[in-house]
C-alpha cells in the first residue's frame, strides 16, 4: 500500500499526498495530488534507469507485464545473489518469473541486506525464454552494487523487471500476473499495482 509510510532507496523521494480540496471543507469535491519517486513500492524499471540509450517507461510493450507466471520461493541469505544452483528442478517455465526471498519483510523499513538476482540467473532464465524477472526486494542488485550488475544482464537480454512487490502470502505456483505500468512519458520506471491470478 503506498502510504507516506512505505520505505523507499536511501536519498530517493518519499510518497506524499497533499489535499487540495475537501468535501468537509466546504468544497464540490476532494482533490489531492501526489509526489513520490516512481521507484516507490512494487514497480517496474525501465530500460532508461540503467541502459543510457534504453526505452523509457512509456515505450515498453503491455503485453511484457501480463500473463503466465510462477512464483518461486528460494532459500538465500541477506546480502547473496539468487543462482541458478538455488533453482529447484523445473519444467518448461513461463515467461514471467518472480522470486520470493523473505530478506526485505516490511514494506515499511528499508533494510540494506536483502537478497538479489545475479548476472548468471538472469542469462540463465532468458536463455529458457524468459521475458520478465521479479524480486521481493527493493532491486534485482544489492544494495552496494553500484555497477548494477543484473541490471546489466537483463539490458542484454531485453528483458522487463518487478522489483518490490510483496510476495509473504503468495503461495509458490503458477498464475497469471498483471502488473501493468502507468504510460509516463520520458519515465525511468512506474509504480504498478501487482496481481495474481489463480489459473483455472
Amino acid at each position: 500500500m503506498l502510504s507516506p509510510r512505505i520505505a523507499v532507496w536511501p536519498g530517493d523521494t518519499r510518497f506524499s499526498r497533499t489535499v487540495n480540496a475537501r468535501i468537509a471543507d466546504g468544497a464540490n469535491i476532494d482533490l489531492s495530488y501526489v509526489t513520490t519517486t516512481v521507484h516507490v513500492g512494487a514497480h517496474t524499471d525501465a530500460p532508461n534507469h540503467y541502459s543510457a540509450n534504453g526505452q523509457a517507461i512509456h515505450e515498453r510493450p503491455l503485453d511484457l507485464y501480463y500473463g503466465p507466471c510462477l512464483v518461486l520461493a528460494v532459500q538465500v541469505g541477506r546480502s547473496e545473489r539468487i543462482t541458478p544452483a538455488h533453482l529447484p528442478a523445473l519444467g518448461a517455465l513461463p515467461p514471467r518469473v518472480l522470486f520470493a526471498t523473505n530478506t526485505f519483510p516490511d514494506p515499511e523499513h528499508f533494510n540494506e541486506d536483502f537478497a538479489a538476482l545475479s548476472p548468471d540467473l538472469v542469462d540463465h532464465l532468458a536463455a529458457r525464454g524468459v521475458r520478465l524477472v521479479g524480486i521481493d526486494t527493493p532491486s534485482i542488485d544489492l544494495c552496494d552494487d553500484a555497477d548494477l550488475l543484473s541490471h546489466s544482464a537483463v539490458a542484454r537480454h531485453d528483458l522487463a523487471i518487478l522489483e518490490g512487490v510483496v510476495l509473504a502470502h503468495v503461495e509458490p505456483g503458477r498464475y497469471t500476473l498483471i502488473a501493468l505500468p502507468l504510460r509516463i512519458e520520458g519515465a525511468d520506471a512506474s509504480p504498478v499495482r501487482a496481481a495474481l491470478l489463480p489459473l483455472d
